[in-house]
């Protein structure tokens, strides 16, 4: 079974996804790769003699039985590059990943996949611009990829669960490990019904700094086009924005505060080419989809009193506290409390930070 080869050489935190492929591009078969002998090595062209001797060594040290059985027994799937089921657009990229271990269902769309990367210290403006732009592609084949780290990422995620359209998190270690430890409950989440959780890293494979920007380049892709949503100059958003560039895909970015040192890196790509992207049909016209957008559930104004209007139209910019509402709509206080929390009930605005309301 060749699955069990790739695995085997994929634990070897010493190997990277590179070398591998090269082993299995010159040998044209896994297992023969794995089992290669000095002399077989030799004719590999670009390998040392001492690279030669480090990968026997590495090799000989593994119990081939016993470290496929332990991703196995955690359940996690494995496709490995030649599975037939290894996703087409990473097929297309520089270094794409040896294995991809999955836990979840990645038969998604992933003729439809986008991806989200942002600032982990993102503001508040840059998780409400994301949040409603994935409200414009509710209900769609759509599939939102994003890292799984906090801030954009978390939010990507969870708006794209909150809205019906299926998400891929791709992470910087092995299934052994959650990072961040506060996204535990979004992984089960994504894992049981929303999408899937993949990576490239052995169970056992700590989510080491340099292990984020090599994530990044999975992340990017697997999609059709990538949306910047916060970048400072120097920033993993950067990095996954000029992969998405290299990998000759569509680059788009949500503009922003230009008060934020988090959009600086947002508007150099833009002054650069970058698509700018304010709403759904932004990304559809980008990537020239034709997808059945559902109209807007008519419920959230066919029923509102010429209160809950006035209500709606005095926080549709921006989140107000009860009194700049009530300076705005001239609504009795008794009157006004009952609204507010009919309009809570009804799903169609919510109270955030500092006793605000805003708009769902």
């Amino acid at each position: 079974m060749n699955e069990k080869f790739w695995v085997a050489l994929s634990s070897i935190e010493q190997l990277n996804s590179e070398f591998i492929l090269r082993l299995y591009n010159h040998f044209q078969d896994i297992e023969r790769a794995f089992y290669a002998t000095y002399n077989d090595l030799k004719e590999m062209e670009g390998i040392s003699k001492k690279k030669a001797e480090n990968f026997l060594n590495l090799r000989d040290k593994l119990n081939l039985d016993n470290t496929y059985n332990y991703v196995v027994e955690k359940d996690i799937e494995v496709l490995t590059y030649e599975n037939p089921n290894y996703p087409r657009m990473l097929k297309e990229i520089n270094n794409p990943p040896a294995v991809l271990y999955v836990k979840g269902d990645l038969t998604c769309n992933l003729d439809k996949t986008v991806a989200v990367v942002g600032s982990r210290k993102a503001s508040f403006n840059g998780k409400e611009s994301i949040k409603l732009v994935l409200k414009d592609l509710a209900n769609t084949d759509i599939c939102i990829v994003s890292g799984l780290a906090s801030g954009i990422d978390t939010t990507a995620h969870y708006s794209a669960i909150e809205n019906n359209l299926k998400t891929i998190g791709v992470i910087a270690s092995g299934f052994d490990f959650t990072y961040p430890e506060s996204n535990r409950e979004l992984y089960k989440n994504i894992k049981n019904g929303a999408g899937a959780v993949i990576t490239e890293y052995y169970p056992t494979f700590e989510p080491l700094k340099f292990r984020f920007p090599e994530r990044n380049r999975i992340v990017t892709g697997l999609c059709f086009g990538t949306i910047v949503v916060e970048a400072a100059l120097k920033s993993g958003a950067l990095i996954s924005a000029n992969l998405t560039l290299e990998q000759n895909r569509e680059l788009m970015c949500i503009p922003g505060l230009i008060s934020n040192p988090n959009t600086k890196g947002i508007y150099k790509l833009i002054k650069n080419g970058a698509t700018i992207v304010t709403e759904g049909e932004d990304i559809l016209n980008a990537l020239n989809w034709e997808v059945k957008i559902p109209e807007q559930q008519k419920l959230f104004f066919a029923d509102l009193t010429e209160d809950e209007q006035k209500i709606i139209s005095a926080i549709e910019v921006e989140p107000k506290v009860f009194d700049n509402i009530q300076q705005e709509t001239n609504i009795q206080t008794d009157d006004l409390l009952a609204c507010l929390t009919t309009l809570e009930l009804k799903g169609i605005i919510k109270q955030v930070e500092g006793d605000r309301y805003q708009k769902v």
